[in-house]
């Protein structure tokens, strides 16, 4: 049985809220913008929507209940995104302004960098689970997580797009190195701050 109407509305705006919302993804889209500009970012956005895509699809066909049975592996996977964050938060820290020269030879994280990250980003595993045990039928349940999957990607992608514009419309506002420094120590501040749930977590 498809998706009736109101779940699939309901689960639109929890995919609209949970994409829209602060995390590592639109946290580095921003200062994507900010440091290369909105088109040079278009190969972020995509690896985004395109690997949240496949994360969905492989939570909804086993994947979960694979790491409900070997809740170590499960563990591993967490620390290593940490690690991962960890790194990338390094690296926007250190970020500076470029020249004209440097901007041609500066690299955004690509497709595949940005694919390959929703495999060990905290936020994306949440949204992942939440959407296949919350909104996806048993009955049909192989067609409904693709369509599940696919409604994601859809709306995933517009906006996060949001953040990389929004960052590329204050690259007139950080032109001052002064503040496009504090800019990129703000945004890897955010960065770190996005794993205390994961500290919290394992405290408990």
């Amino acid at each position: 049985m498809p998706l009736s109407p109101d779940l699939l509305l309901a689960f639109a705006l929890f995919a609209l809220v949970t994409s829209i919302t602060p995390g590592p993804n639109n946290t580095m889209l921003l200062a994507s913008g900010v440091n290369f500009g909105f088109r040079r970012s278009i190969a972020h956005i995509l690896g985004i929507s395109c690997g949240f895509f496949v994360l969905v699809l492989a939570v909804g066909l086993g994947l979960g209940a694979v790491f409900e049975a070997y809740p170590l592996l499960y563990g591993v996977l967490r620390y290593v995104g940490a690690a991962y964050l960890l790194y990338l938060a390094w690296k926007i820290a250190r970020s500076g302004p470029l020249s004209d020269e440097q901007q041609g030879r500066g690299r955004p994280l690509g497709y595949w960098g940005a694919a390959a990250f929703q495999w060990v980003n905290p936020k994306a595993w949440v949204m992942a689970v939440g959407a296949i045990s919350t909104y996806t039928p048993l009955q049909g349940y192989f067609t409904n997580v693709l369509v599940i999957a696919a409604v994601f990607a859809l709306i995933n992608a517009p906006t996060v797009s949001l953040w990389a514009a929004c960052g590329s419309l204050l690259r007139n506002v950080l032109r001052n190195p002064r503040w496009l420094r504090l800019f990129n120590l703000g945004m890897a501040g955010l960065l770190v701050l996005s794993l205390v749930p994961l500290l919290v977590e394992s405290l408990c």
